[in-house]
């Protein structure tokens, strides 16, 4: 595991907010000079923990979306069967998250669709693949009154 002291952390955390952020500016916040920074920065990169730069999207200025959580129970659960189920899963591009979890099911999906119709379809279509789910239960998104946001890196780190 990499070390990291609060002004790497200071970078993450700005980073998580603003990732279009210059380097220069990026510097100055953190009260580094440029090239120190960018040595930072490239080294928390080289060792994973920036793991990469995107932006975040309003779907609903794309036309009509629908999220849905669903929770997946698995028929069997020796370490083949998640083996093959995660393996299939990750073909489906309307799956935009997979958690493996604790509980009273085995995994917990987060679907993007275009409405009801196009989730039944994808859903169906992944209960043909024959992947091993037993059962699953899908909950709808109404609203999301908090968004994705950064993690909160001071908290995690103590």
């Amino acid at each position: 595991m990499t070390r990291l002291d609060a002004i790497d952390l200071k970078i993450l955390a700005i980073l998580q907010a603003k990732g279009r952020i210059t380097n220069a500016a990026l510097a100055a916040r953190v009260n580094l000079s440029p090239s120190p920074c960018l040595a930072r920065t490239k080294r928390l990169q080289e060792a994973g923990i920036i793991a990469g730069y995107g932006a975040r999207l309003d779907l609903t200025r794309l036309g009509e979306t629908l999220i849905v959580f669903t929770e997946v129970t698995l028929e069997d659960h020796r370490a083949e069967n998640f083996r093959i189920f995660e393996n299939g899963i990750a073909g489906f591009a309307h799956v935009t998250e997979c958690h493996l979890i604790s509980g009273g099911y085995d995994y917990l999906l987060k679907f993007t669709c275009r409405g009801v119709q196009d989730y039944q379809d994808t859903i169906s279509r992944i209960l043909d693949a024959g992947l091993g789910i037993e059962k699953y239960f899908s909950y709808v998104v109404i609203k999301s009154p908090i968004p994705e946001r950064p993690a909160p890196i001071g908290r995690i780190t103590g």
